[in-house]
Formats: structure tokens, C-alpha cells, sequence
């Protein structure tokens, strides 16, 4: 079993699963409130997510300031399901035993 390199990080897997659960996207400042990630960690893992085209970025300004909405796309939501899968797969061929 090989898990996607990409969304098996904690933070773009927290990132990937925020925006694939709101169809009218999510600001940087939502992600940076959520994840509680600093400005340029949050910036480094965004752009990994969008290098791999997990996700699109629509930048714009909202009266003098500028701001990113953040979607996923169609192959980012692909990833994250068959990720979501796989680690579905793995915990139950790994069953967690209680002590």
C-alpha cells in the first residue's frame, strides 16, 4: 500500500479536506485561522497542493485588499478520495486494539 506523498502530510491533508468540503472555496485567511499554520508554512503547502494540481487558486481584491479563494479540482478530488480509501483499506487490515 502506498499512500499519495502528496496529501500524506497532516497539514494538506487538514488543507485538501477543508476545501474539498466547501464548493464556493476558502480564503487564505480561513485556512491560516484553521490549520493555525504560519503565513509561510500555510503559503508552502498551498502551493505544493497547487504545483500538483490538487487544487486552483482565484486571486482578486476585495476593495484595496488582495485575497485568495482556494477550490479543488477534479484530480485533487480524485486523490483525496482514493487517499481516504487507502487509509480506509489499511485500518481495517490494522485493526487498533484497545489496551
Amino acid at each position: 500500500m502506498m499512500f499519495d506523498p502528496i496529501l500524506h502530510q497532516p497539514i494538506r491533508t487538514h488543507i485538501v479536506s477543508l476545501i474539498a468540503g466547501n464548493e464556493e472555496g476558502v480564503s487564505f485567511t480561513q485556512l491560516l485561522e484553521t490549520t493555525q499554520a504560519s503565513n509561510g508554512n500555510l503559503s508552502s503547502h498551498l502551493r505544493t497542493l497547487e504545483d500538483n494540481g490538487y487544487i486552483e487558486v482565484t486571486k482578486f481584491f476585495e476593495g484595496r485588499r488582495p485575497k485568495s479563494i482556494y477550490r479543488i479540482t477534479q484530480k485533487g478530488l480524485d486523490a483525496f478520495l482514493a487517499y481516504i480509501d487507502e487509509l480506509h483499506g489499511f485500518l481495517q487490515s490494522h485493526p487498533l486494539k484497545k489496551s
